[in-house]
């Protein structure tokens, strides 16, 4: 399993957020030790991929009511081996979102995750207790249309103004998401 480019862009977000840097160093022990990190099949976790996706005008942000955790959050999921993890994160983004395109927005003009985030998910059938490693990426809706439609992982994917989604949700993590995207991209 090739983990170079996670690395690589562990590092890059290091230099941007050193305030963070016990965190990558985390990410980085974490995938150091489990050569399976990118895949699901990793027992004590796994990374993940997440996009933060606003609209073409900067003045919303696209979420999804998650099925199975009964919560609003950013779009994404497993990697699945992918070790392009901004790809997974664009892959996710589509199957959940119905949205025609999406574009990765490099607002540094390089390639930085948005932010990181390692949250647990609970047992569930089969399937123990375990972390997701998440990298998250900024993207911007790219097609003509911007109707979202919903897949069979939500019960619902709606567009949020900034006051709107401070009604739907106080997670942390989402709405941290949110000000970094705000912080670099403006609008939404």
């Amino acid at each position: 399993m090739h983990r170079q480019h996670l690395i690589e862009l562990l590092a890059r977000y290091e230099r941007v957020h050193p305030e963070e840097r016990e965190l990558v160093h985390r990410f980085r022990t974490f995938a150091s030790e489990h050569g399976d990190c990118l895949l699901r099949s990793c027992v004590p976790g796994h990374i993940t991929a997440s996009a933060w996706i606003i609209s073409r005008d900067g003045t919303r942000c696209l979420l999804t009511h998650h099925r199975k955790l009964d919560r609003w959050l950013q779009l994404g999921g497993h990697v699945d081996g992918e070790s392009r993890i901004e790809e997974a994160a664009r892959r996710e983004a589509l199957e959940e979102s119905g949205l025609g395109a999406v574009e990765l927005v490099l607002p540094r003009g390089f390639l930085v995750p948005l932010d990181l985030d390692v949250h647990p998910i609970p047992a569930r059938g089969n399937e123990p207790l375990h972390l997701h490693w998440d990298v998250r990426f900024l993207f911007r809706a790219a097609g003509t249309s911007e109707v979202p439609v919903v897949s069979e992982e939500s019960h619902d994917v709606k567009w949020f103004t900034t006051t709107e989604l401070h009604a739907v949700t106080d997670e942390e993590s989402v709405l941290r998401l949110h000000r970094k995207a705000l912080a670099l991209a403006g609008g939404a």
